[in-house]
């Protein structure tokens, strides 16, 4: 099995009450009354097209084509080279700002969106986050062509629940695919080397073109971005997977405001895992860690003499070094598991860190920094 990623990006800086950021109830677009919907000729549809129809009617004019352009390497020379239908984009509000993955726009020169009318328009960057392949860019167009699409919760979501893919499969702009939430809580790694949690996994059908486009529910709201499909082939194998609306709600803003994610720092820069927890090896001078008095390895400088010469040695000491079991409670195997409780902090928190130390289990409440 191997890991296909579509293309996506987009970001932006402005102080503005963001439309996804109002509650659900106050900014679902307009969309044709379910029981309304009838073709010309007066054919009622059954209640799943309805639903289909309905939430298409809703969303499909917020979700974009991105194409891009990157200049490649070719022997002396380097080529620009245009990527047709890279990916998809979901329009956030009417100043422009488009939400995609950043693998969809990674290295781009040159930025292109297409809207819902087939208008094109030149789109920069604005900010981005490899560790979660998030990005957002900025379109210069009308306001009447921008439509922003709702943002939902991800929290309650349930296997078996109804969901709604639109993207640019192929180049083939606003298709809706439909399915259902295959499982929740997968972890996808990342090329940054983290890995993105509570990831939403369906069968809609997902093909390279779609990442970067929207996630939906029955009641057309976004509740992740589609960005990636496992697959031995290339195309959709009913295996699709999408960052949930959570982990976007948090990220967006940032990446609006200031161009990227600031992310919390405990301070502890290397761990070695064990059967019980993960052992401190070395901690950040000055670091949160260190100033609330976690132990790491200790170095041991020693002078010993080698026949008619003095010669300095050092020796770590592992002894007393903390090992650490919980942070804020929740319980740490691994260093993903403690980045990722980390990662779910802000700068200025107070978290509290559970270490055992000489046979005792203490609680060491330290205030997190902002990664450097």
């Amino acid at each position: 099995m191997r890991f296909l990623f579509g293309l996506s990006l987009c970001c932006a800086a402005v102080a503005w009450a963001a439309p996804w950021c109002r509650p659900a109830s106050a900014q679902l677009p307009a969309a044709p009354p379910v029981a309304a919907l009838a073709d010309e000729a007066g054919r009622e549809f059954t209640p799943e097209e309805r639903t289909n129809i309905a939430v298409y009617e809703a969303v499909n004019r917020g979700v974009v084509n991105i194409n891009t352009k990157a200049t490649v390497p070719s022997g002396l020379f380097l080529l620009e080279v245009p990527s047709e239908g890279a990916g998809s984009g979901i329009v956030l509000d009417k100043q422009g700002h488009v939400l995609t993955n950043f693998h969809v726009v990674e290295g781009a020169k040159e930025i292109e969106v297409v809207l819902f009318d087939g208008s094109s328009h030149r789109a920069k960057l604005v900010g981005f986050d490899a560790a979660t392949d998030v990005a957002v860019v900025k379109v210069e167009a009308p306001a009447e062509l921008l439509v922003a699409v709702s943002f939902g919760s991800s929290g309650d979501l349930r296997v078996g629940q109804r969901v709604f893919a639109i993207g640019n499969p192929f180049g083939l702009e606003r298709t809706l695919t439909t399915g259902i939430i295959s499982s929740l809580n997968r972890s996808l790694p990342t090329r940054s080397g983290r890995t993105i949690k509570s990831i939403i996994q369906t069968d809609a059908a997902i093909n390279p073109g779609n990442s970067g486009g929207p996630l939906l529910d029955s009641a057309s709201r976004l509740i992740g971005m589609n960005t990636a499909i496992a697959s031995r082939t290339g195309q959709s194998s009913g295996v699709g997977f999408a960052i949930p609306v959570g982990t976007l709600a948090r990220i967006v803003p940032q990446l609006i405001r200031m161009g990227k994610v600031v992310r919390p720092d405990a301070g502890i820069s290397r761990v070695y895992q064990t059967d019980r927890g993960l052992l401190v090896a070395a901690l950040a001078p000055d670091g949160p860690a260190e100033r609330a008095g976690v132990r790491g390895f200790k170095v041991i400088r020693e002078r010993r003499r080698q026949g008619p010469f003095v010669a300095d040695f050092e020796r770590i000491d592992r002894t007393g070094a903390d090992l650490v079991v919980a942070v804020a409670g929740q319980v740490v195997k691994t260093a993903d598991d403690f980045l990722s409780a980390i990662d779910s902090k802000n700068p200025g928190d107070q978290v509290l860190i559970t270490v055992e130390r000489e046979g005792h289990r203490l609680d060491v409440p330290l205030v997190l920094d902002s990664e450097k």
